[in-house]
Parts: C-alpha cells; structure tokens; sequence
C-alpha cells in the first residue's frame, strides 16, 4: 500500500508527540485507502463527548463501489484506548495544542492513521525551515560527485 501522509501539516505545525489510532471505516472507503485514492491535508481530530473524531479527511470513491453511498468527506470516529483519549483531552486543555491527522498506514489487515499532538509554527519558523532545506540542498549541489 502507499502510505498517504499529509505533508502540509509538517509544513505548518511542529509534532510534538504521535499516536496510532484504529479508524471506522466502510468497505469501499478500505479498498479506496489501500489503492491510495485519499487525501488528508486540511484534516484534524476533534474530542467530543470523549470520543474522537477525525474531520474533513478526504476518501474518494472506489471506482467499483455505488456512488450513492459515497460521502467522501464524512466525519469518521477514530478508536483510542480510554485512557490515551484522558490524556490526550487533558493535554488539549488550554494548552493551545491541537491534533493532526498525518498519515494512513496498514498494519496488518488493519488500515491505521498516525495522529500527532501539534502546536502551530509561526510566519517566521516557517521561513528558517525553508532556509535551512535550501542550505543542504545547496551543500549537496557543490559536492555532488566530489565526495568518495
């Protein structure tokens, strides 16, 4: 399966911690994610009533499946353990944090989703990532085929 991760958020927030979550899906949303048809940038995870939900992530329709029954933009509630959603809740709470779906994966015949607790970079820590990729970059330009 190719992995479906959601680069934008890596660009937009600093992943402070990961956890794996189980995820409620239909059967022609799992041969959609396993043939890589979706796409998770602008998604996020929301604890209500301590249950937790993941939103706006996008699964296209798979194309043998009936296109009434495909909502591709549905809420889907996420499977944590209690006590992970406690602590999870606890570390949301005026902490101005919040949680980011990052990437599909499998695990066995199970499709699983990597959420990380996130806290948003700033105008200019976006910048100094920037400068940063472009130095390597550059670095690895001016020895490329020097270095043996």
């Amino acid at each position: 399966m190719k992995h479906i991760t959601n680069s934008k958020a890596l660009y937009d927030y600093s992943i402070l911690e990961h956890f794996e979550a189980g995820v409620e899906l239909r059967g022609h949303e799992v041969k959609s994610i396993r043939s890589g048809h979706a796409k998770l940038e602008g998604s996020y995870v929301k604890i209500i009533g301590g249950e937790a939900f993941l939103v706006n992530a996008q699964i296209f329709p798979y194309v043998l499946s009936r296109p009434e029954i495909a909502d591709p933009l549905r809420t889907r509630k996420l499977l944590f353990h209690k006590q992970e959603l406690v602590r999870l809740q606890s570390k949301l709470d005026g902490a101005g944090l919040t949680l980011v779906a990052l990437s599909w994966y499998t695990k066995g015949p199970r499709i699983k989703l990597d959420v990380g607790l996130a806290r948003g970079k700033k105008q200019y820590e976006k910048r100094e990532v920037i400068k940063k990729r472009d130095e390597v970059r550059d670095l690895e330009k001016q020895f490329r085929g020097k270095v043996k």
